[in-house]
Order: structure tokens, then C-alpha cells, then sequence
């Protein structure tokens, strides 16, 4: 036998390639069940939460609307136009002050799919 042909049953390396393609793909798949299951366990609580954080928005923004006219008519005698720009840094210190807060919860991954992804850096570790 010619030690230059491959014996017959044995794997080569096209038969290897394809096995690990197919290893990977069964892998993607089981990640992407994963997160498909935990998308469904939080899906009621997403949609009452958005709820529940759009009628707090409208409220929030009733109340600021009210309390600043309160404001504006209170102070008006007092400080005239200054208490526009007293209530302008305000609010405009408060609109910075929440954007850094949520910031730092997204920074967190506090909103991300945390079995999926430990998977998943299992995986990138593995296989590089």
C-alpha cells in the first residue's frame, strides 16, 4: 500500500470540517433556544413594566408642568425673569443627573440576558 493515500474509514480532513460545522451549528441553535426561553419568562413582566413606566412618565410630566407654573406665578414678583433660568438649570441638571443613572444601569448589564451570555462567553473561551 502507497503510505501516500489515505486509508479507506479514515477521517479526513473535509469529513473533520464538516463535523465541526455541524457541531457549531447545533451550538448556535442551543444558544439561541436559550434565549428565547428567557425572552419568554420576561416578556408579561417587559410589557407590565413599560406599562407602568409610560403612565409614570405622563404623571412626571403633569407634575413638573404644574409645579413650575406654581413656581413661575409665585416667584414671578420677586425674581421676574430670573426664575426661568433658576427652573432651566434645574431641570437641566436633573435631565443629566437621570441620563448618568441610566447609563451606568445599561453600563452594568442589568437589562442583558445573563444566562445566555455566560454561554456564550463559554463558548468564545473555548473555542479560541
Amino acid at each position: 500500500m502507497n503510505p501516500q493515500q489515505p486509508k479507506h474509514g479514515s477521517p479526513g480532513l473535509v469529513s473533520g470540517l464538516v463535523g465541526t460545522a455541524k457541531n457549531m451549528f447545533a451550538l448556535v441553535i442551543s444558544r439561541i433556544e436559550l434565549a428565547a426561553l428567557e425572552f419568554s419568562e420576561i416578556g408579561p413582566h417587559l410589557f407590565q413594566l413599560f406599562l407602568v413606566c409610560a403612565l409614570g412618565i405622563v404623571a412626571l410630566w403633569f407634575a413638573l408642568a404644574f409645579w413650575s407654573g406654581l413656581v413661575l406665578v409665585l416667584a414671578w414678583e420677586a425674581l421676574g425673569w430670573k426664575i426661568l433660568l433658576i427652573l432651566a438649570v434645574f431641570f437641566t441638571i436633573l435631565a443629566i443627573g437621570t441620563g448618568l443613572y441610566v447609563r451606568s444601569v445599561l453600563r452594568q448589564g442589568r437589562l442583558g440576558l445573563p444566562a445566555t451570555m455566560a454561554e456564550l462567553r463559554k463558548d468564545r473561551d473555548a473555542l479560541l
